[in-house]
């Protein structure tokens, strides 16, 4: 269902980006912003781990320097049928956890000093499995599809006008300044709720990896509840990065509305529950191990 859904908001967002081409900037001018946030996007696509990376100062640990942290994404790699990924570790009390990579070979999964301090090593596996299915699903391709045809559309609407007098456009200059201001916030709302459809899908599949639904539910209540009270100033100061983590870092956007990146936590806690009692799982899980 997920996917489904998915596959039905990309196909709006393309929608959204010939239509909107064709009312601003006609073939000529569609072709061109496209073009130009593919460039963007792919170096963006082929870069970002080693970007994001190093704007969080991630560390990057092995068994010896981190065995728990270490052993943990060892084993649920394996239940997933994942090649190990490179393990990091950021220096921040704020919980949280991401991942990044273009693909499975080449992923990366990243925790934070609070939530490693915070969380059992139950709840820091139901964390690490959901950013594996991340992973397995291959959200980051999923995501720098969604914005190239985002920042196309941005393009389309910040140039429109010197694309010239498009003969195509029946709506008028008043018109075309209205597409020109709706347009990019359509497709950032679209974008977002890929980004959410992405975040259920990853909950599942991460308790799947896992097999214990409940541990990742007791991870986000956990963390939702931390990290309410404790800034992430380098999320803060690049607000675009929010969506790759697991519970929305910044504290402006707590809402489940269509201005955010991630569903409320309580009802992602909710559908876990209810996967968990559809296995057959009692109230607490079994222990790690």
């Amino acid at each position: 269902m997920n996917g489904l859904r998915t596959g039905i908001l990309m196909a709006a967002m393309t929608g959204l980006f010939l239509a909107v081409g064709y009312l601003l900037g006609g073939a000529g001018g569609m072709v061109v912003a496209f073009l130009v946030a593919v460039a963007m996007n792919a170096f963006a696509y082929w870069n970002a781990d080693k970007m994001v990376l190093r704007m969080y100062r991630a560390r990057q640990v092995d068994r010896a320097g981190a065995p728990a942290l270490y052993g943990i994404v060892e084993q649920l790699a394996d239940n997933a049928g994942l090649p190990m990924p490179r393990v990091y570790i950021i220096e921040n009390e704020q919980p949280n956890a991401f991942a990044t990579g273009r693909n499975p070979e080449n992923a990366a999964v990243a925790a934070t000093t609070g939530l490693l301090k915070r969380l059992t090593a139950e709840e820091v596996a139901g964390v690490m499995a959901h950013e594996l299915a991340h992973v397995k699903n291959r959200d980051t391709l999923t995501m720098t599809i969604t914005a190239t045809i985002a920042g196309a559309i941005s393009m389309l609407a910040n140039f429109g006008l010197f694309f010239g007098d498009n003969r195509n456009n029946p709506l008028g200059i008043f018109g075309a300044i209205l597409v020109m201001i709706l347009a990019p916030l359509a497709a950032a709302l679209v974008q977002m709720a890929i980004s959410r459809t992405r975040e259920y899908a990853a909950d599942r599949g991460g308790a799947e990896i896992c097999g214990q639904p409940l541990w990742l539910a007791s991870a986000l209540e956990k963390i939702e509840r931390s990290a309410r009270g404790i800034d992430n100033r380098t999320a803060e100061g690049n607000p675009a990065t929010a969506h790759m983590f697991i519970i929305n870092p910044l504290h402006s956007q707590q809402i489940d509305n269509l201005f955010t990146t991630h569903p409320r936590t309580e009802n992602r806690v909710a559908r876990l529950r209810q996967m968990a009692a559809e296995m057959g799982q009692a109230a607490q899980p079994r222990p790690w191990g």
